[in-house]
Protein backbone atom coordinates (compact mmCIF):
# COMPACT_ATOMS: atom_id res chain seq x y z
CA UNK A 1 0.00 0.00 0.00
CA UNK A 2 1.30 3.41 -0.96
CA UNK A 3 1.88 6.11 1.63
CA UNK A 4 -1.24 8.29 1.89
CA UNK A 5 0.73 11.54 1.73
CA UNK A 6 2.22 10.52 -1.61
CA UNK A 7 -1.27 9.86 -2.96
CA UNK A 8 -2.46 13.39 -2.14
CA UNK A 9 -2.61 16.08 -4.85
CA UNK A 10 -1.88 19.63 -3.68
CA UNK A 11 -2.83 18.68 -0.13
CA UNK A 12 -6.04 16.85 -1.10
CA UNK A 13 -6.55 13.09 -0.97
CA UNK A 14 -9.55 11.35 -2.49
CA UNK A 15 -10.88 8.27 -0.72
CA UNK A 16 -11.20 6.62 -4.14
CA UNK A 17 -7.46 7.10 -4.75
CA UNK A 18 -6.54 5.43 -1.46
CA UNK A 19 -8.89 2.52 -2.15
CA UNK A 20 -7.46 2.09 -5.65
CA UNK A 21 -3.97 2.01 -4.11
CA UNK A 22 -4.95 -0.96 -1.98
CA UNK A 23 -6.02 0.56 1.30
CA UNK A 24 -8.85 -1.50 2.89
CA UNK A 25 -12.04 0.54 3.30
CA UNK A 26 -12.47 -0.58 6.93
CA UNK A 27 -9.01 0.67 7.91
CA UNK A 28 -8.77 3.78 5.79
CA UNK A 29 -10.98 6.21 7.72
CA UNK A 30 -9.47 5.19 11.07
CA UNK A 31 -5.95 5.63 9.70
CA UNK A 32 -6.73 9.02 8.20
CA UNK A 33 -8.21 10.36 11.42
CA UNK A 34 -5.42 8.93 13.56
CA UNK A 35 -2.79 10.53 11.31
CA UNK A 36 -4.40 13.97 11.47
CA UNK A 37 -6.15 14.13 8.10
CA UNK A 38 -9.28 16.31 8.04
CA UNK A 39 -12.36 15.51 5.97
CA UNK A 40 -13.16 18.39 3.60
CA UNK A 41 -16.11 16.77 1.85
CA UNK A 42 -17.34 13.23 1.62
CA UNK A 43 -14.60 11.47 -0.29
CA UNK A 44 -11.97 14.21 0.08
CA UNK A 45 -9.43 14.78 2.86
CA UNK A 46 -6.82 17.45 3.59
CA UNK A 47 -3.29 16.41 4.47
CA UNK A 48 -2.07 16.85 8.07
CA UNK A 49 -1.00 20.44 8.74
CA UNK A 50 -2.72 21.85 5.63
CA UNK A 51 -5.17 24.66 6.44
CA UNK A 52 -8.68 24.01 5.16
CA UNK A 53 -9.48 27.43 3.74
CA UNK A 54 -11.91 28.24 0.93
CA UNK A 55 -9.21 27.77 -1.73
CA UNK A 56 -8.49 24.24 -0.55
CA UNK A 57 -12.23 23.50 -0.46
CA UNK A 58 -12.52 24.80 -4.03
CA UNK A 59 -9.60 22.61 -5.11
CA UNK A 60 -11.19 19.57 -3.46
CA UNK A 61 -14.49 20.21 -5.26
CA UNK A 62 -12.73 20.51 -8.61
CA UNK A 63 -10.83 17.28 -7.99
CA UNK A 64 -14.08 15.55 -7.10
CA UNK A 65 -16.03 17.18 -9.94
CA UNK A 66 -13.65 18.43 -12.65
CA UNK A 67 -16.45 20.02 -14.69
CA UNK A 68 -16.95 22.74 -12.04
CA UNK A 69 -15.47 26.20 -12.66
CA UNK A 70 -15.02 28.75 -9.87
CA UNK A 71 -17.30 31.69 -10.62
CA UNK A 72 -19.03 34.74 -9.15
CA UNK A 73 -17.59 35.76 -5.76
CA UNK A 74 -15.07 32.88 -5.70
CA UNK A 75 -13.73 33.93 -9.10
CA UNK A 76 -13.68 37.58 -8.03
CA UNK A 77 -11.54 36.72 -5.01
CA UNK A 78 -9.13 34.69 -7.15
CA UNK A 79 -8.72 37.55 -9.61
CA UNK A 80 -8.35 40.23 -6.91
CA UNK A 81 -11.64 41.93 -7.76
CA UNK A 82 -12.94 43.81 -4.74
CA UNK A 83 -16.41 43.02 -3.44
CA UNK A 84 -18.78 45.11 -1.41
CA UNK A 85 -20.63 42.12 0.03
CA UNK A 86 -19.49 38.74 1.31
CA UNK A 87 -16.86 36.77 -0.55
CA UNK A 88 -15.95 33.07 -0.34
CA UNK A 89 -14.45 33.64 3.11
CA UNK A 90 -18.03 33.85 4.38
CA UNK A 91 -18.41 30.14 3.68
CA UNK A 92 -20.24 30.05 0.33
CA UNK A 93 -18.34 28.69 -2.68
CA UNK A 94 -19.82 29.43 -6.09
CA UNK A 95 -19.20 27.39 -9.23
CA UNK A 96 -20.55 27.34 -12.76
CA UNK A 97 -20.81 24.40 -15.14
CA UNK A 98 -22.18 23.65 -18.58
CA UNK A 99 -24.04 20.66 -17.14
CA UNK A 100 -25.31 20.06 -13.64
CA UNK A 101 -23.90 16.62 -12.97
CA UNK A 102 -24.67 15.59 -9.41
CA UNK A 103 -27.38 17.61 -7.68
CA UNK A 104 -26.14 16.48 -4.27
CA UNK A 105 -23.78 19.34 -3.55
CA UNK A 106 -22.11 19.71 -0.14
CA UNK A 107 -23.27 22.39 2.27
CA UNK A 108 -21.80 25.77 1.37
CA UNK A 109 -21.44 24.95 -2.34
CA UNK A 110 -23.63 26.55 -5.00
CA UNK A 111 -23.50 25.41 -8.62
CA UNK A 112 -25.11 27.29 -11.49
CA UNK A 113 -25.69 25.60 -14.83
CA UNK A 114 -24.95 28.09 -17.58
CA UNK A 115 -23.40 28.55 -21.00
CA UNK A 116 -19.59 28.52 -20.76
CA UNK A 117 -17.22 28.61 -23.73
CA UNK A 118 -13.47 28.08 -23.75
CA UNK A 119 -13.03 31.87 -23.86
CA UNK A 120 -15.00 32.15 -20.60
CA UNK A 121 -12.51 29.99 -18.67
CA UNK A 122 -8.97 30.42 -17.43
CA UNK A 123 -6.75 29.09 -14.63
CA UNK A 124 -5.87 31.13 -11.58
CA UNK A 125 -3.75 29.84 -8.70
CA UNK A 126 -4.22 26.29 -9.93
CA UNK A 127 -8.01 26.52 -10.06
CA UNK A 128 -10.30 26.54 -13.09
CA UNK A 129 -12.05 29.91 -12.96
CA UNK A 130 -14.15 32.17 -15.14
CA UNK A 131 -12.23 34.96 -16.84
CA UNK A 132 -12.36 38.44 -15.27
CA UNK A 133 -14.80 39.68 -17.94
CA UNK A 134 -17.12 36.70 -17.51
CA UNK A 135 -16.81 36.95 -13.72
CA UNK A 136 -17.94 40.59 -13.71
CA UNK A 137 -20.69 39.81 -16.23
CA UNK A 138 -21.97 37.06 -13.92
CA UNK A 139 -21.86 39.36 -10.89
CA UNK A 140 -23.75 42.09 -12.75
CA UNK A 141 -26.48 39.57 -13.46
CA UNK A 142 -26.61 37.97 -10.04
CA UNK A 143 -26.02 40.43 -7.19
CA UNK A 144 -27.51 43.81 -6.16
CA UNK A 145 -26.65 46.83 -8.27
CA UNK A 146 -24.30 48.56 -5.82
CA UNK A 147 -22.33 45.36 -5.18
CA UNK A 148 -22.10 44.62 -8.90
CA UNK A 149 -20.94 48.12 -9.90
CA UNK A 150 -18.31 48.08 -7.13
CA UNK A 151 -16.95 44.81 -8.55
CA UNK A 152 -17.04 46.14 -12.12
CA UNK A 153 -15.23 49.37 -11.19
CA UNK A 154 -12.60 47.36 -9.34
CA UNK A 155 -12.01 45.04 -12.28
CA UNK A 156 -11.74 47.93 -14.75
CA UNK A 157 -9.17 49.89 -12.75
CA UNK A 158 -5.64 49.45 -11.45
CA UNK A 159 -5.93 48.69 -7.76
CA UNK A 160 -3.96 47.78 -4.66
CA UNK A 161 -5.60 44.59 -3.38
CA UNK A 162 -4.26 42.57 -0.43
CA UNK A 163 -1.12 44.70 -0.41
CA UNK A 164 -0.33 44.09 -4.09
CA UNK A 165 -0.77 46.37 -7.09
CA UNK A 166 -2.61 44.65 -9.93
CA UNK A 167 -3.43 46.06 -13.37
CA UNK A 168 -6.89 46.66 -14.77
CA UNK A 169 -8.43 43.29 -15.63
CA UNK A 170 -11.39 44.25 -17.82
CA UNK A 171 -12.11 46.92 -20.40
CA UNK A 172 -15.58 48.41 -20.87
CA UNK A 173 -15.65 46.90 -24.36
CA UNK A 174 -14.65 43.49 -23.04
CA UNK A 175 -17.35 43.62 -20.41
CA UNK A 176 -19.97 44.60 -22.97
CA UNK A 177 -18.86 41.69 -25.16
CA UNK A 178 -19.13 39.28 -22.23
CA UNK A 179 -22.76 40.36 -21.81
CA UNK A 180 -23.56 39.91 -25.51
CA UNK A 181 -24.57 36.21 -25.39
CA UNK A 182 -28.19 35.46 -24.49
CA UNK A 183 -27.51 35.22 -20.77
CA UNK A 184 -30.37 35.65 -18.34
CA UNK A 185 -30.34 39.16 -16.85
CA UNK A 186 -27.91 40.54 -19.45
CA UNK A 187 -30.21 43.40 -20.46
CA UNK A 188 -30.35 44.79 -16.92
CA UNK A 189 -26.63 44.19 -16.50
CA UNK A 190 -25.87 46.28 -19.59
CA UNK A 191 -27.82 49.15 -18.04
CA UNK A 192 -25.71 48.86 -14.91
CA UNK A 193 -22.52 48.92 -16.99
CA UNK A 194 -23.42 52.51 -17.88
CA UNK A 195 -23.07 53.36 -14.17
CA UNK A 196 -19.48 52.11 -13.98
CA UNK A 197 -16.42 54.34 -13.96
CA UNK A 198 -12.94 52.89 -14.67
CA UNK A 199 -11.44 55.96 -12.97
CA UNK A 200 -12.85 54.96 -9.56
CA UNK A 201 -10.11 54.30 -7.04
CA UNK A 202 -11.88 52.30 -4.33
CA UNK A 203 -15.17 50.63 -3.41
CA UNK A 204 -15.98 53.62 -1.19
CA UNK A 205 -15.63 55.98 -4.16
CA UNK A 206 -17.95 53.82 -6.25
CA UNK A 207 -20.51 53.64 -3.44
CA UNK A 208 -20.36 57.42 -2.95
CA UNK A 209 -20.81 58.01 -6.69
CA UNK A 210 -23.86 55.74 -6.79
CA UNK A 211 -25.42 57.44 -3.77
CA UNK A 212 -24.89 60.85 -5.41
CA UNK A 213 -26.28 59.55 -8.71
CA UNK A 214 -29.42 58.29 -7.00
CA UNK A 215 -29.80 61.69 -5.31
CA UNK A 216 -29.56 63.54 -8.63
CA UNK A 217 -26.01 64.78 -8.02
CA UNK A 218 -23.61 64.23 -10.90
CA UNK A 219 -20.06 65.45 -10.29
CA UNK A 220 -17.16 64.71 -12.63
CA UNK A 221 -14.71 62.02 -11.48
CA UNK A 222 -10.93 62.34 -11.45
CA UNK A 223 -10.70 65.78 -13.08
CA UNK A 224 -7.11 66.91 -13.73
CA UNK A 225 -6.34 70.04 -11.67
CA UNK A 226 -3.15 72.07 -11.49
CA UNK A 227 -1.87 73.38 -8.20
CA UNK A 228 -0.33 76.86 -7.94
CA UNK A 229 3.04 75.12 -7.84
CA UNK A 230 2.38 73.25 -11.09
CA UNK A 231 1.64 69.84 -9.62
CA UNK A 232 -1.18 67.66 -10.98
CA UNK A 233 -4.00 66.47 -8.71
CA UNK A 234 -7.00 64.29 -9.49
CA UNK A 235 -9.71 64.76 -6.87
CA UNK A 236 -12.28 62.02 -6.53
CA UNK A 237 -15.21 64.26 -7.51
CA UNK A 238 -15.61 67.84 -8.69
CA UNK A 239 -18.80 69.85 -8.97
CA UNK A 240 -17.29 72.20 -11.51
CA UNK A 241 -19.95 74.95 -11.54
CA UNK A 242 -19.93 75.37 -7.76
CA UNK A 243 -16.23 74.67 -7.35
CA UNK A 244 -16.81 71.89 -4.79
CA UNK A 245 -14.33 69.03 -4.46
CA UNK A 246 -15.41 65.84 -2.66
CA UNK A 247 -12.70 63.46 -1.49
CA UNK A 248 -13.35 59.95 -0.15
CA UNK A 249 -10.70 58.57 2.19
CA UNK A 250 -10.02 54.85 2.10
CA UNK A 251 -9.95 52.38 4.98
CA UNK A 252 -6.19 52.56 5.43
CA UNK A 253 -5.11 54.48 8.50
CA UNK A 254 -2.48 57.06 7.56
CA UNK A 255 -0.77 56.86 10.93
CA UNK A 256 2.77 57.94 10.06
CA UNK A 257 3.95 61.52 10.27
CA UNK A 258 4.91 61.48 6.58
CA UNK A 259 1.46 60.21 5.54
CA UNK A 260 -0.26 62.81 7.68
CA UNK A 261 1.88 65.53 6.15
CA UNK A 262 1.02 64.31 2.65
CA UNK A 263 -2.70 64.40 3.50
CA UNK A 264 -2.47 67.95 4.83
CA UNK A 265 -0.41 69.09 1.85
CA UNK A 266 -2.87 67.55 -0.63
CA UNK A 267 -5.81 69.19 1.12
CA UNK A 268 -4.10 72.60 1.01
CA UNK A 269 -3.05 72.17 -2.61
CA UNK A 270 -6.57 71.19 -3.66
CA UNK A 271 -7.96 74.26 -1.92
CA UNK A 272 -5.55 76.42 -3.92
CA UNK A 273 -6.38 75.01 -7.36
CA UNK A 274 -8.09 77.34 -9.81
CA UNK A 275 -11.86 76.89 -9.75
CA UNK A 276 -11.89 75.10 -6.38
CA UNK A 277 -13.78 77.00 -3.72
CA UNK A 278 -14.34 74.32 -1.09
CA UNK A 279 -13.11 70.78 -0.32
CA UNK A 280 -15.15 68.19 1.58
CA UNK A 281 -13.54 65.01 2.87
CA UNK A 282 -15.40 61.90 4.02
CA UNK A 283 -14.15 58.60 5.37
CA UNK A 284 -15.15 55.26 3.90
CA UNK A 285 -17.09 54.49 7.08
CA UNK A 286 -19.11 57.68 6.68
CA UNK A 287 -19.89 56.81 3.07
CA UNK A 288 -20.97 53.24 3.82
CA UNK A 289 -22.77 53.74 7.12
CA UNK A 290 -23.98 57.35 7.06
CA UNK A 291 -24.63 58.12 3.39
CA UNK A 292 -27.65 60.31 4.19
CA UNK A 293 -25.48 62.60 6.30
CA UNK A 294 -22.81 62.67 3.59
CA UNK A 295 -25.37 63.69 0.97
CA UNK A 296 -26.79 66.34 3.27
CA UNK A 297 -23.32 67.85 3.74
CA UNK A 298 -22.73 67.90 -0.01
CA UNK A 299 -26.12 69.47 -0.73
CA UNK A 300 -25.56 72.10 1.97
CA UNK A 301 -22.14 73.00 0.56
CA UNK A 302 -23.51 73.22 -2.97
CA UNK A 303 -26.32 75.51 -1.81
CA UNK A 304 -23.91 77.77 0.10
CA UNK A 305 -21.56 78.04 -2.87
CA UNK A 306 -24.43 78.82 -5.23
CA UNK A 307 -25.47 81.74 -3.03
CA UNK A 308 -21.97 83.19 -2.70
Amino acid sequence: MRDLTNLAHNGVLLTSQALAAGWPARQLTRRLRNDGWLQIYRGAWSAPGVAVDWRLRARAMQILRPHLVCSHTAAAALHGIELLGNGPDSGLLEFSATYRGSTDHPYGVRVQTTRLTDTDRTVRKGLAVTTPARTVADLLRAIPRDDAVVAADSAMSRRRVAGMIRPALVTPAGLTAALAPPLRGAQQARRWVRLTDPAAGSPAETFARLRMHDAGLHPTSQVVLRTPGGNTLRPDFLFRREGLVVEIEGYAFHGTRAAHERDVRRFNELSGCEGVRRVLRFTANEVFWRPTAVLASIRSALADLSRE
